[in-house]
């Protein structure tokens, strides 16, 4: 009577998983680690100058990008406990690497940057969920354009426009709100074919990798967005 129990209650269990609904939970806890993280760096000024002082930014910022393709990378040959720990931790150094925000822009910029972020991603979301459209083939568009926006930051870095400055942040608004659609949509794909075969650990990763992908185009909206509100202190 108990086995028979328990293998009902497992198989009721995996059927109501849901890969999408699972990743979007992951999203929210990356971002709440990220807000967690930066608010606190912020309101420290030993931590902002460890942080900003130095090379302190620099090494920050390689981990991070280190962090993103190892788990692109090898995330199905991770254990879930350290894949977890390994997203929780890209969250918590990317609050670090962000708090910088509180300091140079006023609260309301922040708040209203946030919430038009959050809208934005929340319609493209919705779009690619309810779409009856292919959107694989945004993938090498978005993929040139993401480039070009690379090599333009790094340019305007050098020289310091203006004009140029005003234009990345608006071809990064609508460059990331295109990478929400197309990795929701494949997600969702993802989430409708596998979600009730997968084995809990595979379960976990997925639903890991695929937060991080949305993580960072969140993030990317609403940081391009804080630099086109300008509103600093």
């Amino acid at each position: 009577m108990n086995r028979e129990y328990a293998q009902t209650f497992t198989q009721s269990q995996v059927m109501s998983r849901n890969l999408m609904r699972n990743v979007y939970i992951w999203m929210a806890l990356g971002l709440a680690i990220t807000a967690t993280v930066a608010w606190g760096t912020s309101q420290n000024a030993a931590l902002m100058n460890a942080v900003f002082g130095g090379g302190g930014f620099m090494v920050l910022l390689l981990v991070e990008i280190g962090l993103v393709f190892f788990l692109s990378a090898r995330i199905m040959k991770l254990k879930p406990m350290t894949a977890t720990l390994l997203f929780a931790a890209y969250s918590a150094i990317n609050g670090l690497t962000i708090s910088y925000i509180f300091m140079i822009y006023a609260p309301g910029t922040v708040t209203t940057a946030f919430f038009v972020a959050a809208g934005m991603f929340g319609a493209m979301s919705l779009f690619a969920m309810f779409t009856k459209s292919d959107l694989s083939g945004w993938g090498q568009y978005l993929f040139m354009a993401l480039i070009g926006l690379i090599i333009a930051s790094v340019v305007n870095w050098i020289i310091g426009s203006g004009t140029l400055s005003y234009l990345i942040s608006f071809a990064g608004v609508l460059i990331f709100m295109g990478l929400t659609a197309f990795d929701t949509q494949r997600i969702k794909r993802m989430s409708d074919a596998l979600s009730e075969d997968l084995m809990e650990p595979d379960y976990i990763r997925l639903s890991i990798i695929g937060a991080l992908k949305l993580y960072l185009d969140f993030i990317n909206i609403f940081l391009f967005l804080l630099r086109l509100l300008g509103g600093r202190r």
